[in-house]
Formats: C-alpha cells, structure tokens, sequence
C-alpha cells in the first residue's frame, strides 16, 4: 500500500471509520463561520430589500416568516451553484446562489480531501455526525430527495401561479415571495414545507439514535459542543419553527373556510 493509500488519522466517529483521502481543514472554524455569516447576511438583506420593495405595508411577523423561509434555503444552500430566478413582480431578478445540498449530493464521494469553503463547512458539521463523509447511503438518499423535490415542485408550481410568469428557484424563496405578495397559495404551500421539514428532520434524528442505542454506532464526537450544539440544536430548529408556521397555516386554513362556510350561509366548520 502506498502512502497516498494509507488512512489517514482523523477526529471522527466511529473511531476507525475510513474517510477516503482525508485531509484536514486549512481554515479555522472562526473564518468559516465568517465566510458564512457574511455570505448569510447579505443574502437575507438583499431577500428582504426586495420583498420591502414589493410591499412596503409588510408587518413585522411576515418579514421574519420571509427571512425564515430564506434562512431554510441560505442557511442550508449557502453560496453554491448558480441558478436563475426570474421574478418582475419584486423586481429580484438575478442569480440566485443555492444548493448546499447539492453540493453534497455531486461531491459525497470526495467530501475527505475537500478544501472550498463548501467541503471544510460539511467536515466540521460532520464532527456531529460521519455519515456525511463516508457517502452513507440514508444521507445522500434524503439529500438528494430534499434538492429533487424542489426543483419538482417549482416545475408543478411554474404551471399555475403568477399569471404565467416563470418561477426558477428554490422552493422556500416561492414561498418568501408568496409571503410578499400576499399570495392565496401561500399557506398551502407552507404547509407542505413545514411538513416535509419535520419529516426529514424526524427521520434524521431517528436514523442516528437507531444506530447509537440499538447498533451500537455513534457517527459523533462525545463532546457536548458536537452533539448539543452541531447535532441536536442546529437541527432542532428546523422542528420547532416549521412546527410554529405549521400551526399558524392550519389556522389561517381553518379560519378561512369558518369564513366562507359563513358567507354561504352554511354551518359553522368545527
């Protein structure tokens, strides 16, 4: 075996698990978190610019659920691939950066030796969980279904909104923009995000705890900062809030045929 095939050592978990062509990360978790939080901020600034823009009148409480849903696609698609949102009604248009995912899914066989911005922030998440370097096939499956279903999803939704005009972007920025707009099909698709983010979320923790306390496999690293911080808190954002706006769209929907069951002279929905 040659050197270049030779293992190398590495902080992960399992102890031994073998990460093809490891190489440790050039940048410090200070200067990826920089080139984050400021790739970050001036997505969401421009995001919310342009929906002010569209409807100056917006409250408070649909701007956080615009940057929110932003946050769900800048957070986890931070400065990628380029793709084209086209969108005269908020006068946005342009390149949109996205698909963190993505980049995951094409590179998931070399993610050991990366050294871009994108490879070294997935290896220092997978100090919470390995199964993001060695192509572990639920995490490739479920990244890969997260950025299919978008972009099948904007096809359907490219059909019948917006009278006619194209939509090309990621699912969650539709829904910003429907936020925007006041758009009728706003809740409906809420729902559809909010659920299906619970649902891969459910199916992520579910996975990882099988195989800690049945298999007796952890993917993370033992310290609290790992498993609080990077496995349970960053993930468990994505139960609560998407569990909030679910709340909320199922009680404007309920509220809306209260209304229209009402208007028609009809009995009350309970």
């Amino acid at each position: 075996m040659s050197a270049a095939d030779t293992p190398q050592p590495h902080p992960y978990y399992p102890i031994g698990v073998e990460i093809a062509g490891y190489i440790a990360n050039e940048s410090s978790v200070f200067v990826l978190a920089i080139c984050f939080s400021l790739g970050l901020a001036a997505i969401l600034g421009l995001i919310l610019a342009s929906a002010t823009y569209l409807r100056p009148s917006m409250s408070k409480a649909d701007k956080l659920a615009i940057l929110w849903f932003a946050l769900c696609k800048y957070l986890v698609d931070f400065l990628f691939q380029k793709s084209v949102c086209a969108d005269n009604h908020a006068n946005a248009a342009g390149t949109l950066h996205c698909f963190f995912e993505a980049y995951f899914v094409s590179h998931h066989s070399a993610m050991g030796p990366a050294q871009d911005i994108l490879g070294q922030l997935w290896k220092e998440y997978a100090l919470s969980d390995s199964r993001y370097l060695i192509s572990d096939p639920f995490v490739v499956s479920i990244e890969t279904i997260t950025v299919t279903h978008d972009w099948l999803e904007i096809r359907l939704i490219d059909l019948c909104l917006w009278n006619g005009q194209t939509v090309w972007g990621p699912l969650c920025f539709v829904l910003a923009y429907m936020i925007a707009a006041q758009h009728p099909l706003r809740h409906a698709l809420q729902v559809i995000i909010c659920v299906a983010h619970l649902y891969g979320d459910a199916l992520y923790y579910a996975t990882s705890l099988f195989n800690h306390y049945v298999n007796g496999v952890s993917y993370c690293r033992p310290e609290a900062l790992y498993f609080w911080g990077y496995f349970f808190f960053m993930n468990f954002i994505w139960i609560v809030v998407p569990a909030s706006y679910l709340y909320e769209s199922l009680t404007a929907i309920s509220n809306a045929f209260r209304a229209l069951d009402r208007t028609a002279g009809r009995q009350k929905f309970e």
